[in-house]
This record gives structure tokens, C-alpha cells and sequence, in this order.
């Protein structure tokens, strides 16, 4: 069998460029969120997001663009031009679509996915022409499984995976409008829960066959050992409320995997901090699980980035297996029953060698993955 390895990986988030102020943020239970300045929020149910520093908004480059070139520029690692290319988003350079409706400035075709594709692959300098995962907040969990299949398949030997998504009046007016967001920021896993907090962020992911990588002296950073896909077609916007899709993809993962439950030493959850996902997730775990297992969201953090958490939250995973931790749920203070020990607002030590990290979206869809630690067997 062709094992699938992460060789490198890199992030921007609300914590600041790289993974260290994002782990040691975490890590130390601070939260990123802060007031939205970048537009007028007083009319929406909350003022609060994970926005990065130092952003310009509405004026030159979009937001996406923008974490996207300063990621790529400062990453330092050597690409190869041969590699597939899979973008992650869910609204990408949406903001340019504002500037150009709202000012008449710029052209609203310069928002298509497509553009964005190109420059990424501009960015990047492979040759490979592309594709885009747009699956709602599934979308770069779904391309880290599709990346991995291909290459588990032969169909290729290298693919790099993009995600970006970024808090734009559009996006945020949309969560407002579904009375998603929690005013004082969210809370995931939390008795007194009320809604998601949006965020943004970049990364990118680049995966190899472990042949591949040892070939050429990559360092191997972290296995992906199995993932799922599934969709219960529940709604449009709230998944089935018995977790039984999150459910099956968690099954298909851990088959794929060729391992079984009793081999999860954690679990990063999706954990967005509204009533109905943190529920559901709970249910989905509780049916997998003979016991609880170590849980944590990253969102009251980072804020829910949407496109790009998937793949923000495995490298996260790959961390907490290096690191011997388990991060804490950053801003929970009460834990809901349903997650009293599975959930904890410290940092947990544990040498865990497999970890399981799933995601939801809108339109009932789910993912999951089960990601081994570098030297472990497959």
C-alpha cells in the first residue's frame, strides 16, 4: 500500500504568520477574536472575528490574495512545479465582488474561483492547471482526502493543497442573517454556547508518497492514514441531528485506515460553538467510541475559517501529535453535559500516536481524517 505523508505544511491565521503564534495562542488558551474594524459591524448580532493583521480591505489585492502571497513568498519551501494542485475555499475573493458593486470599482468578474485558482497557481509555480473543492466548511478536509486518494490510488506522487477564506461584510452578514454568531464570541462545546464567531486564514499542505518523499530527503512530518466523506442531506444549512452522517464518515476513515476506534488518542473536532454542530458532533463520537476520548475546538481561537479549517485544524493535529498535547478548548468555561469528559478548557498531555480530525458543512456534508504521527507505522 502507498502510504500518503505530509512533507510540509505553513499558516496564517488571527494569531499571526506561522504556526508557533497559532500553537502557542492555543496552546496558552488566548483567544484571536477581536472587534471587526475592516467594516461597519453594529447592525449584525455580533462584533467580534478572527481577522488577520495588517490586511487591506477593499483597496488592491483581495483579502484571500493577500494571505495567500505572503504565505507561499515567506514559506521557503521547494514545491514541485510536477505537483497536483487542489484549491479549498468557500467565497475566496468575494470582497472584490463587493468593491465592485458597492463602489462601482473594479470588475465583479475578477471574484470567479477560477481567477483565484490561476494566481494561487502563479503563487505556487507548479504546472498543474488545478481544480477547486468548494464544499462548504468541508472544503479543504474534502481536498486533503482527495489529494490523498490520488495519490494512494498512483494516480500521482505529489499534491499540494491550498486553503484560504477570509471575513468580508458578505460572509459575516451572512452568518448574521441566520443568527449564527455569538455576541460575545464563541464558546464551542460550552453549556452557554450561542453561535459561531467567523474567521480567516491561509494554508497549504504538501503531500507525497512516503517512497516519493524519501527519495528526495523530505522531511516526513505526519501520515494521513484514512478519511471520509459522507453527506445525511439534512438541510441546507443545520446537519442531522442524530450525527449519524458524521458518523459514517468517521466509519469510512478509520476502515481506510485499517484500524478501529481503540486506536484514537484524540479527536480535533469541528466544533463551531453552535447548539445544533457541537450537539450533533457529541452524538456522532458517543456511538463511535466505547469511552471518551480527548476533544478540543479551535474556533473559540481562531474563529471558524470556514473554507481553510480543515486543513488549519490537521496541521494542528500533526502538531498536538509532535508536541505530546492535546490543546486545550479555548474559551470554554462550562462545559455542555454532553461533552463533560470529553472537553477541557487545559491543555492535556498525551503521547498519542493516531488522531482523528472531522469537519461539517453547509448542505449536510462531512469529513474526516485520521492522521498519524510521524514515525508511526501505517
Amino acid at each position: 500500500m502507498i502510504n500518503v505523508v505530509a512533507t510540509a505544511y505553513d499558516l496564517i491565521t488571527p494569531y499571526g504568520d506561522g504556526l508557533e503564534p497559532c500553537w502557542s495562542g492555543l496552546r496558552s488558551s488566548v483567544s484571536a477574536l477581536t472587534r471587526v474594524d475592516r467594516f461597519e459591524a453594529s447592525a449584525f448580532q455580533s462584533q467580534l472575528a478572527g481577522t488577520v493583521p495588517g490586511l487591506s480591505y477593499r483597496q488592491g489585492p483581495s483579502l484571500v490574495f493577500q494571505l495567500l502571497e505572503k504565505l507561499f513568498k515567506s514559506s521557503g519551501v521547494n514545491i514541485p512545479a510536477d505537483a497536483r494542485l487542489l484549491l479549498a475555499t468557500t467565497t475566496g475573493e468575494v470582497d472584490l465582488l463587493e468593491q465592485a458593486v458597492l463602489s462601482n470599482s473594479g470588475s465583479a468578474q475578477e471574484s470567479g474561483l477560477v481567477r483565484l485558482l490561476e494566481k494561487t497557481r502563479a503563487l505556487c509555480g507548479v504546472q498543474d492547471s488545478g481544480t477547486i473543492i468548494s464544499s462548504a466548511c468541508t472544503s479543504s478536509a474534502a481536498a486533503i482526502a482527495l489529494g490523498a486518494s490520488a495519490i494512494r490510488e498512483g494516480e500521482c506522487d505529489c499534491v499540494l493543497v491550498a486553503a484560504c477564506d477570509a471575513v468580508t461584510e458578505f460572509v459575516f452578514a451572512g452568518f448574521s442573517s441566520l443568527m449564527a454568531l455569538d455576541p460575545e464570541g464563541a464558546r464551542p462545546f460550552d453549556a452557554n454556547r450561542k453561535g459561531l464567531s467567523v474567521g480567516e486564514g491561509a494554508g497549504y499542505l504538501l503531500l507525497m508518497s512516503e517512497e516519493r518523499a524519501r527519495r528526495e530527503k523530505r522531511p516526513i512530518l505526519g501520515t494521513v492514514t484514512g478519511w471520509g466523506l459522507s453527506n445525511d442531506a439534512n438541510h441546507m444549512t443545520g446537519p442531522s441531528r442524530d450525527g449519524t452522517g458524521l458518523a459514517r464518515a468517521v466509519r469510512t476513515a478509520l476502515r481506510l485506515a485499517e484500524t478501529d476506534e481503540k486506536e484514537i488518542g484524540f479527536i480535533c473536532a469541528h466544533g463551531t460553538g453552535t447548539s445544533y454542530n457541537d450537539t450533533m458532533e457529541l452524538l456522532a463520537f458517543q456511538s463511535l467510541f466505547s469511552s471518551p476520548r480527548p476533544l478540543f475546538s479551535v474556533k473559540g481561537g481562531t474563529g471558524h475559517t470556514m473554507g481553510a479549517a480543515g486543513l488549519i485544524e490537521t496541521i494542528l493535529t500533526f502538531q498536538c501529535l509532535h508536541e505530546h498535547c492535546v490543546l486545550p478548548t479555548v474559551r470554554l468555561q462550562q462545559p455542555d453535559e454532553q461533552a463533560k469528559g470529553w472537553v477541557s478548557a487545559e491543555a492535556v498531555p498525551m503521547a498519542a500516536r493516531t488522531a482523528l480530525s472531522t469537519n461539517a458543512g453547509f448542505g449536510g456534508v462531512n469529513a474526516a481524517l485520521v492522521l498519524t504521527a510521524a514515525g508511526s507505522d501505517s
